[in-house]
């Protein structure tokens, strides 16, 4: 019996050890992991467990800070069978962290000094949060974030849009999008060359994917002499001399847009499939890692990445280069991505690539064409940065020299203020170049106010377009349906236009809110022009919900929200007037909109008032009004009126609990119970609400409803509902007797 169960013992042990190890592990004790599975694989035999464990045990071992002792246990755990791209997840995750740039104020410096646009104030406000480039064909998505068309399309098969910025999603689909005409027209304006240079790029990719590729790398080569600092269009024309099999130049390429954009992934990726066409399969790896250093979701070079060390590790010993064993040092990360990203700050000359390459790239492949056919004359004004460039170069420069750190926060300093001309002097051109008339709403012809692009690329002022949506659910320029856009509400403020205004129209911009804030203001006066929904009778506490469907309405309720009001009142309608001369004030508690515009709208009522002047404003009415109060009584009048109270109000229970089942069951699924009584009879102004409740549920017409509102003595209030109450039961006695006799 004992020699059965000591295999059994043998095994809970292992796998309680096993255990223990796989904790150490995640709690970062790497050297007891590494000893436990090595431990463990001396009394293992099995095969295939054993490559496992070894596996395991070489990944401890890497992260313990031993390499060179854990590619000595990938290769034994390589020589039972092919390593899986699932047995080399850990090694990559270990590999690109040694590759990843500190965290903080580092990386931020080096984008800056990149040109990243991730980080200033300057042109990196006309920039792709997704390529990192300058946009081209910009779409405006529902949150108000800015990216190029195609850079979106990429995602087209997705049933809706995330944001890559605020990661907000929208229902409406990538497809149904188009391209923001306003701000389309400024870039074009203000940014010819790389405008143009986007229209060449469009070109060669349309050839491209007609398989016309030398025609395509003409259209990219003239793109690069129009605009030679875009990394998009050297990384693309590398894919394009990769197709053709020039594979050295493909190589140029793509560390041209690692040079201009050290921070974008694809540029890496682009460059590690040159090299694995050169068969440079250690360096390829490497730049695999660093894409993954900066992206860590990339699948692509992820799985790249697995499978060149799986290559790497293989088997035949002589697919393992001696020189890999020195992995930590080849791809130490912050030596090598400072030289990346210094070389972007000296575009203008040819600099070294990296440590691992004695190369220097040659200038741009541009074919057979003459620089002066490209007309820059236009863009003269942008031109004038480059000055700035250089001197921010030799900042740089000074910086890395200097030995002491005083030395180098002086160039630092001075790197900065480079950086800070360069992005004034941008602003400045931009500024000279911008007309008020580039950004004003077609629909009021004055600047823009908290501009809204809709799905069809058309940009207004946002309560122009919510006025118009109350009369279409179309948009008022190209008559697109937006109905879907309507259902959402999602008036997102497109946030590149409302900061080019702030900056470059300051002046403008405050005239604008001069005037919106007035009208706000004058909307917001619940004493004056007061909006009056002409409708129904609605009473004090009692709720009254709304159907709202004519486009005046619409407008009103929107303004009455906007002002943070949420008031208007409640009129019945006069042949005469217009409407009454007494009214209730509504409060809006919710709104259900319907895409064609439609909205149910839960009101509740709070004050009665009296009109003291009927007038109108963009179709519907508004009045002059002031509020009414119940007149308090005092010594032996208070226990009366007490009396009074006590004794309608038995009443009215005795009349509704008479209702039939179903009726009740109605009125209270519409306006709730009757309330309780008041503990203080006078303590509100309007009143006991069962009051109210009892008008509102009681079988009058509007008419006969109307002039308890303009009561102003509780005792006289309670006098006429009990004298409604004595009618509604002699009237139900009367009918029994008749129905008795029949």
């Amino acid at each position: 019996m004992s020699s059965c169960n000591k295999p059994t013992a043998m095994g809970t042990e292992s796998e309680s050890m096993l255990q223990l190890a796989a904790e150490a592990f995640r709690a970062k004790n790497f050297d007891l992991a590494a000893d436990i599975y090595e431990c463990q694989l001396a009394a293992l035999e099995d095969g295939e467990s054993r490559q496992e464990l070894t596996v395991r045990w070489a990944d401890a071992l890497a992260f313990g800070g031993k390499f060179a002792e854990a590619f000595v246990a990938y290769r034994q755990a390589a020589e039972t069978d092919r390593l899986r791209p699932a047995h080399l997840d850990n090694l990559v995750d270990y590999l690109t962290s040694i590759t990843r740039l500190d965290s903080g104020g580092d990386r931020g410096e080096d984008a800056e000094a990149a040109g990243c646009p991730a980080t200033g104030c300057g042109c990196e406000d006309f920039s792709c949060r997704i390529c990192l480039s300058s946009l081209f064909e910009p779409v405006t998505l529902a949150c108000g974030h800015c990216f190029c068309k195609k850079c979106l399309e990429r995602d087209k098969n997705e049933k809706e849009v995330v944001c890559k910025e605020c990661r907000l999603s929208s229902r409406v689909a990538v497809r149904s999008y188009r391209v923001n005409v306003v701000l389309s027209n400024l870039l074009a304006k203000w940014f010819p060359r790389v405008y143009r240079a986007g229209q060449l790029r469009l070109e060669g990719n349309g050839l491209y994917s007609e398989k016309k590729v030398e025609a395509a790398l003409e259209k990219y080569n003239q793109a690069i002499l129009t605009s030679p600092t875009d990394h998009i269009l050297f990384s693309n024309r590398s894919q394009i001399h990769s197709s053709l099999k020039c594979y050295e130049k493909a190589l140029r390429d793509a560390e041209m847009a690692c040079r201009l954009m050290p921070l974008w992934s694809k540029g890496h990726i682009r460059k590690a499939q040159a090299l694995m066409s050169l068969g440079r399969t250690e360096e390829a790896l490497r730049e695999y890692l660093l894409c993954l250093s900066i992206e860590p979701d990339c699948r692509l070079a992820r799985n790249e990445a697995n499978k060149l060390l799986s290559d790497l590790l293989a088997p035949v010993t002589n697919q393992v280069p001696e020189h890999i064993w020195d992995f930590p040092n080849i791809l130490s990360s912050r030596g090598r991505m400072k030289k990346s990203i210094n070389a972007a700050s000296q575009l203008l000359g040819p600099v070294p690539l990296s440590t691992e390459s004695n190369e220097t790239p040659s200038a741009p492949a541009t074919g057979r064409l003459d620089s002066s056919e490209v007309t820059v004359q236009e863009d003269e004004k942008m031109d004038r940065c480059l000055p700035f460039k250089r001197k921010r170069r030799m900042a740089k420069e000074e910086w890395e020299k200097e030995p002491g750190a005083e030395g180098k926060s002086d160039a630092k300093k001075r790197l900065m203020s480079g950086s800070a001309e360069t992005n004034d002097l941008l602003s400045s051109a931009v500024g000279d170049r911008l007309d008020p008339t580039d950004l004003e709403c077609s629909l009021c012809m004055r600047l823009l106010y908290e501009p809204v692009t809709t799905p069809c690329g058309h940009t207004f002022c946002l309560q122009c377009l919510k006025r118009c949506l109350d009369h279409n659910p179309k948009c008022p320029l190209c008559k697109e349906e937006l109905s879907e856009y309507l259902v959402q509400r999602q008036y997102c403020k497109t946030t590149l236009m409302e900061n080019l205004i702030a900056r470059y129209l300051p002046s403008e911009l405050m005239e604008r809110q001069k005037i919106h804030n007035e009208e706000m203001a004058e909307l917001s006066n619940l004493h004056k022009n007061v909006p009056i929904f002409v409708c129904t009778m609605a009473f004090p506490t009692v709720p009254c919900p709304l159907h709202i469907f004519e486009p005046c309405y619409r407008l009103m309720i929107r303004r009455c929200m906007e002002t943070g009001t949420n008031c208007f009142g409640m009129c019945l309608g006069d042949d005469l007037k217009g409407f009454a001369d007494y009214g209730c004030l509504l409060e809006i508690r919710d709104v259900t909109f319907f895409s064609d515009g439609r909205s149910v709208v839960d009101t509740i009522g709070r004050r009665r008032f009296k009109v003291i002047q009927h007038s109108e404003r963009d179709g519907y009415n508004t009045a002059d009004i002031e509020y009414l109060e119940d007149v308090k009584v005092e010594g032996l009048a208070v226990g009366e009126l007490q009396s009074l109270h006590d004794t309608v109000y038995d009443q009215a229970l005795v009349w509704v609990n008479s209702l039939k089942t179903e009726q009740k069951e109605r009125i209270e699924g519409h306006f709730g119970p009757i309330p309780e009584k008041d503990s203080e009879l006078q303590a509100s102004p309007n009143g006991p609400s069962w009051c109210w409740w009892l008008l509102a549920v009681l079988p009058l017409e509007g008419r006969a409803q109307l002039p308890f509102l303009a009561i102003t003595s509780l005792k006289d209030r309670l006098s006429g509902i009990r004298k409604v109450l004595l009618f509604m039961s002699r009237s139900r006695h009367r009918g029994h007797a008749v129905g008795h006799r029949s």
